[in-house]
């Protein structure tokens, strides 16, 4: 463990965000390997630092890490206490593009943001850092330096000259075989991109080949670390040997003595570290199939098969399971008649041969035709075995069928979304014995984190739901769903207002709490004057919130957070509300730099920002678009009017993504596109052209519905598809960095949904007239 200044140029806020600082102090403890509890000694850790943890909403978000720089990856949470991330939580997967075992779990302490909690502050610069002393009196004039630096006078050309000398350095060192030194040259490259990162100078392409880069010379820096290691004999070891438990037979020969011959409740529960949302469900919808062909394959007659899912459970509920197989005879083809018998009518050895290998005499013997050849057959009535039994034996098996899009390994070769850490499996009132990961079956499920009873003891299946909500535990998602969707819509009722539901959002957040708890709280209305659109976004996407609207639909300064269990409301409430003022602070920040200037000034700082090396900027970009909208339209009938509104949104196209907004909050291109031309005056064909540019985002995301608009996404993905393959960016069947399939979805979406009479190879053709490198017959083709 060791404290460990952070610097990140595009946190940069001149000191004036309460939370977000581009020099930040983290506390960082790593341990190898994974001890089994690594979040219980986490929260344990939070206590012993004078937290109530009983009093705050302690949650683990989703966070799948990723570093380019290290050519590393991991997966895990981040940590949030009342809404705002105070730690990083990640179990390490790979680095230097090299798998990882042991698995090390490492905990990024945000001290800052800790520190605050604790002495209970809401900006960083008011922290007591020493008796008379505060954080602000000697870090602030840090922060405002620094910040001017990275957002204003950093010189973009030398910033990418910094970067191809470290790299070459660090290549010169590989080549001299010194892998620390090198090492320190990679971060070095790292830090030159975040700087160009944070002043909006790099595209989504040229990210790409920044990453690809970066991930080359640390897979390298990582695999001359190993031969260096190797060189000393590996002092340190490097032998892991994960543990193993069985079933020892004698227990579960004991437990078939107990087993009662009746139908009786069957329940598994699958008990993990915080699964993703996307997770649960897609995990409970294959763990009803899996469990259904079990139940076939092992003739164990059943009833409804139910599944339920949490962000700490996975659950199979089968209401009545019978106690032991059903019989099954089992009919075995032997040799044909006259290779069976002699001509005598004598067995011979064929015959005896197959008798003796289905271990029955040969008086058992019976005849039967199959096509035009009489054979010899047996049958023999296969044993019926205990449920118990079978289960015992398949369930690790299902348990290692089930597949997710991202998984991870902790204590094993084992591969889950997240850790399991325990196993609640019953036949009525006896355990179902099997071990998956380490782990051994029980009868004892955990409660909420924030609870006196740590476990909870499951008598019998049938019990088991009642056992869960005594526990205050919702363990069916469609339940969780109606709490939230209800008790939302009365809390927003107290102020006369109307919540925003999104689908999507209610599915997310019912995924990520057990025991739902709606919390009203408030923000400053002055926000009211930043856009509705952005507003909604950071409290949706960045936390979670549904935003609340009066009955007219205009937004109101209200929102509410969904708390999991039992929790001091006010607590919980004022931390909300802090950290949602943070992101609005932020918000209002890079809105402020957009609007201090016109929006048609945004379209020349596109020649800062690289599209592709071998394509130019987004200014060339939009130049190549601008000039094949108006080719594309010519042979669509346009009427004169849609061409003016084409054209002069064209000379508009995709300047937002030069603005600080969309700079920092990456969804918004093409909604800010809108919002400042209609702030500047432009008319509302032109604002609509350019929000439609973009569109469709997704697979099935709404698409243009103006002809203006229509051209444009056209024109821009007939650039991008064009462009990209002729410089080589074809996706693999694994890889596909530049999103060339999710663009030429986009595309065909557009020509079908929008019925365009578009000659496709024309278009294509065309775009390949305005590309700045030569495009071979074949990328058309």
């Amino acid at each position: 463990r060791y404290v460990e200044p952070s610097i990140r140029p595009d946190d940069s806020r001149y000191g004036e965000n309460p939370n977000r600082l581009q020099r930040h102090t983290q506390f960082q403890v790593i341990l190898k390997p994974d001890p089994g509890n690594s979040q219980d000694l986490f929260i344990g850790s939070l206590s012993a630092l004078g937290i109530n943890v009983n009093d705050h909403d302690i949650r683990f978000v989703e966070d799948n890490w990723e570093s380019p720089v290290l050519g590393a990856w991991g997966l895990g949470w981040e940590v949030w206490m009342d809404g705002m991330e105070i730690t990083q939580f990640t179990y390490f997967q790979q680095a230097g593009s090299i798998p990882l075992m042991p698995i090390s779990v490492e905990i990024t302490y945000g001290l800052e943001r800790i520190l605050m909690l604790l002495q209970g502050v809401d900006h960083f610069k008011n922290i007591q850092y020493a008796d008379g002393i505060t954080y602000g009196e000697l870090f602030l004039e840090n922060e405002k330096e620094m910040s001017s630096y990275y957002l204003e006078y950093a010189s973009v050309n030398d910033i990418h000259k910094h970067f191809d000398l470290f790299e070459a350095e660090a290549c010169r060192l590989i080549d001299a075989g010194l892998a620390i030194p090198a090492y320190d040259q990679l971060l070095k490259t790292s830090h030159t991109f975040n700087i160009l990162d944070s002043r909006g100078f790099v595209g989504v392409t040229e990210r790409a080949r920044y990453f690809s880069r970066m991930r080359s010379l640390a897979r390298q820096c990582a695999q001359l670390w190993l031969k260096t290691r190797e060189s000393l004999g590996y002092p340190l070891g490097n032998l892991y040997q994960p543990f193993h438990v069985c079933v020892p037979k004698e227990d579960i020969e004991e437990l078939k003595k107990k087993v009662s011959p009746h139908l009786r409740a069957f329940v598994l529960e699958i008990g993990t570290e915080e699964l993703p949302p996307n997770d649960v469900v897609n995990a409970c919808n294959q763990l009803e199939v899996l469990l259904k062909q079990l139940l076939e394959k092992q003739r164990l007659t059943h009833g409804n098969v139910q599944t339920y899912g949490t962000a700490r459970r996975l659950v199979v509920f089968i209401n009545e399971l019978d106690y032991k197989q059903e019989a099954n005879e089992i009919e075995f083809r032997g040799p044909p008649v006259n290779k069976a018998f002699d001509q005598k009518g004598n067995p011979t050895q064929a015959a005896e041969g197959f008798c003796r290998k289905n271990g029955v005499p040969l008086s058992s013997l019976y005849r039967k035709v199959e096509g035009k050849t009489e054979y010899v057959f047996v049958s023999s009535v296969e044993p019926s075995r205990f449920a118990l039994e079978v289960l015992s034996e398949e369930l690790p098996s299902v348990l290692s069928k089930i597949s997710f899009q991202k998984s991870m390994r902790w204590n094993s070769e084992v591969m889950f979304s997240r850790p399991i850490r325990w196993l609640l499996a019953l036949h009525g009132d006896l355990i179902v014995p099997f071990t998956f990961t380490g782990i051994l079956s029980d009868n004892v499920s955990r409660g909420l984190r924030n609870t006196s009873s740590a476990t909870i003891k499951v008598g019998n299946a049938e019990s088991y739901s009642e056992v869960m909500q005594n526990a205050g535990i919702a363990v069916d998602i469609k339940l969780r769903k109606k709490i939230i969707s209800d008790k939302s819509t009365s809390v927003a009722k107290v102020i006369d207002g109307s919540v925003i539901m999104k689908a999507d959002l209610l599915d997310e957040v019912a995924n990520l709490v057990e025991a739902p708890q709606p919390i009203l709280g408030k923000f400053d209305s002055s926000f009211l004057e930043l856009p509705d659109d952005l507003l909604i976004m950071v409290m949706q996407k960045h936390q979670k919130y549904f935003a609340i609207t009066d009955h007219d639909g205009k937004l109101l300064p209200y929102f509410i957070a969904i708390a999991n269990g039992a929790i001091n409301e006010e607590v919980v409430r004022k931390g909300n509300e802090a950290v949602l003022r943070a992101r609005y602070e932020d918000a209002k920040f890079f809105y402020g730099l957009d609007t201090s200037k016109s929006f048609s000034e945004f379209r020349n700082r596109l020649k800062g920002i690289l599209f592709h090396e071998k394509l130019g900027t987004m200014l060339d970009k939009a130049n190549r678009v601008q000039s094949l909208v108006a080719q594309v339209a010519l042979p669509l009938g346009i009427t004169d009017d849609t061409l003016k509104v084409v054209h002069d949104a064209a000379s508009l196209a995709m300047s937002d993504l030069a603005s600080a907004v969309v700079t920092e909050f990456t969804a918004l291109a093409g909604v800010m596109g809108r919002h400042y031309a209609l702030r500047d005056g432009f008319s509302e064909q032109i604002a609509e052209a350019l929000f439609e540019i973009n569109l469709p985002r997704s697979s099935g995301d709404i698409l243009p519905k103006t002809d203006a608009g229509i051209l444009l996404a056209l024109a821009d993905r007939l650039d991008s598809l064009v462009g990209l393959f002729a410089a080589g960016c074809q996706p693999t069947s694994s890889n596909d960095p530049f999103g060339l399939r999710r663009i030429s979805y986009g595309l065909v979406q557009l020509l079908v949904g929008a019925e365009v009479d578009l000659e496709l190879r024309n278009a294509l053709e065309l775009a390949a007239a305005v590309q700045p490198i030569k495009v071979e017959a074949r990328v058309i083709d």
